[in-house]
């Protein structure tokens, strides 16, 4: 089973390289306690970015929206939200190889987010977040079974 800080360094190369393949400058933070993975620049602005791991569920792409403490001794919030925070999510969903850049005005701060995939069962239209809408590219990245390789891109498409 893979240790959840190797998924979140792969989820966040997948990001940075759908993101330079996009066009966008991407800068690391330096240290381990920033409110954001990445900052991007667009030739105008910076803009800080958190990455986060989405899962294909019923034909929508999950994530969560806020950081959970509660592994903590003495936490002051079991879990925080990236409200004027963040300026966008970076999604990247291994099951579908999809790479999303979700502006946070467009989301309402909840605990869980969703890009959907395939149209609803219930052919509902309204107030839908389709995942095409939002992503940037596609990228494959796994890790052979070797523990001693690196990880490997099979593919970058923007």
């Amino acid at each position: 089973m893979e240790h959840p800080k190797d998924i979140g360094d792969k989820t966040t190369l997948a990001i940075m390289l759908a993101l330079r393949a996009h066009g966008f400058a991407v800068l690391v933070p330096f240290g381990e306690n920033t409110r954001y993975d990445l900052v991007i620049d667009d030739r105008e602005r910076l803009l800080k970015v958190q990455c986060k791991t989405g899962r294909l569920r019923r034909g929508a792409v999950l994530w969560s929206m806020c950081s959970n403490y509660g592994h903590h001794a003495n936490p002051r919030a079991v879990r925080r939200d990236y409200a004027g925070e963040v300026d966008y999510f970076g999604v990247y969903c291994p099951e579908t190889g999809g790479v999303y850049l979700i502006p946070m005005e467009d989301l309402a701060i909840h605990t869980l987010g969703s890009l959907r995939v395939e149209p609803p069962a219930n052919n509902q239209r309204r107030r839908i977040r389709y995942a095409a809408r939002y992503e940037i590219g596609r990228v494959q990245v796994h890790t052979p079974d070797s523990l001693d390789a690196l990880s490997c891109v099979d593919e970058v498409v923007a």
